[in-house]
């Protein structure tokens, strides 16, 4: 996908003050705190930025007003929370860089913990109708990588992707307005994985043949059995480390 920007209104301010702009807006270090924090490729609410960088909410809802104002950060919803992200790959680059030539010792981005979970369903749930978790994770980032998903920005389905699904027995056949992909933000790994059409019908597949079952109790869980994990390394090359 192109990631080129698109070209700026006739009356946008001039390139150098827009660069000034963009300079500015990461010109403090509260707000390359919070950058830093989110080019571990999560998303974190305002409350959580607030905690991690040790400054008031008030404060913080500042900042990532002058990000998102910037183009730096983008918000999402999911459920009753906001989330704040990097806006893109290309940003995130950008930073990346920026960070890496200011500290050229440093040896990671920031890392911060996740949100506490009941182990089973970090691992492998179900979100609304597909999957959730660090499962849910592996299969989005496989999908990704063997160019069958593309990610960067909407998520789309590739023509590899297609022929994958049909190869797979993923009907993707269907009605109404719903995507054939999108995606859904993940609230213990804070990462966007697959939704939409592929997401539902590849776990209505996995629950029909047996490659997931729910937990003896119920409940929005899943166990990937011995045969899911013959089936997702045939079909994804994954194997249970990427989700255990």
């Amino acid at each position: 996908m192109n990631e080129s920007h698109p070209e700026p209104p006739a009356d946008a301010p001039a390139p150098a003050a827009r660069l000034a702009a963009l300079a500015a807006a990461l010109a403090d270090e509260t707000r390359a705190a919070i950058c830093m924090t989110l080019l571990e490729g999560r998303a974190w609410t305002a409350g959580e930025l607030a905690r991690i960088t040790a400054v008031a909410p008030s404060t913080v809802s500042g900042h990532l007003t002058r990000l998102i104002e910037a183009g730096i950060c983008v918000t999402e919803r999911q459920g009753r929370h906001s989330y704040v992200r990097i806006a893109d790959a290309a940003t995130a680059r950008l930073v990346d860089e920026l960070a890496s030539y200011a500290i050229p010792d440093r040896d990671a981005a920031h890392t911060v913990p996740l949100v506490a979970a009941p182990d089973p369903l970090a691992r492998a749930r179900t979100c609304y109708d597909h999957f959730a978790g660090r499962f849910g994770m592996a299969v989005t980032d496989a999908m990704e990588r063997r160019g069958l998903l593309s990610t960067e920005g909407v998520f789309e389905l590739t023509q590899d992707g297609r022929a994958w699904c049909a190869e797979a027995g993923v009907s993707l056949a269907h009605e109404g307005r719903r995507p054939l992909a999108s995606s859904c933000l993940d609230w213990t790994e804070r990462r966007r994985h697959l939704g939409g059409v592929t997401g539902a019908r590849l776990c209505a597949r996995a629950l029909e043949e047996k490659w997931v079952v729910r937990p003896a109790g119920g409940g929005r869980g899943l166990e990937v059995t011995g045969a899911g994990e013959r089936a997702f390394a045939g079909l994804l090359g994954l194997t249970p480390e990427a989700w255990n």
